[in-house]
């Protein structure tokens, strides 16, 4: 069978609504990199850290996967491939859609890390 592999980021996702991070109404207009997505940010202003990405997490929840989503699910099933995605976005569409192998490079949206253990973590329902 032949390996297919799905490089996917922002583009895939603004189709679904999610807001971007670098277009000129991005995430990035609105807010500063180092006030909400850095360690340092988290240790300083916790509140204003998570406020930021509970935001994010509950504008998810409305986002539903799009054709694009869709086309990698159909390749996958149709069983000549052994398609695996490799994503820059840390939303769920992917595995919503019903993608199999997924790997998120940032993290993802809907799950938190313990800060114990790096390999843990655990889901966040709505």
């Amino acid at each position: 069978m032949m390996k297919v592999v799905v490089f996917s980021g922002a583009g895939v996702s603004a189709e679904s609504g999610n807001s971007t991070l670098r277009d000129s109404d991005g995430l990035w207009a609105k807010y500063r990199i180092e006030d909400v997505c850095t360690p340092m940010a988290l240790a300083q202003n916790r509140k204003q850290v998570i406020d930021f990405y509970n935001i994010r997490r509950k504008e998810l929840l409305s986002k539903k996967p799009n054709a694009g989503h869709l086309a990698i699910v159909e390749l996958e099933r149709s069983g000549l491939f052994d398609v695996e995605v490799i994503t820059q976005n840390i939303d769920d569409l992917h595995e919503r859609a019903g993608s199999t192998k997924v790997t998120h490079l940032h993290g993802e949206l809907r799950k938190l890390r313990s800060s114990i253990n790096e390999y843990a973590t655990l889901p966040i329902d709505g």
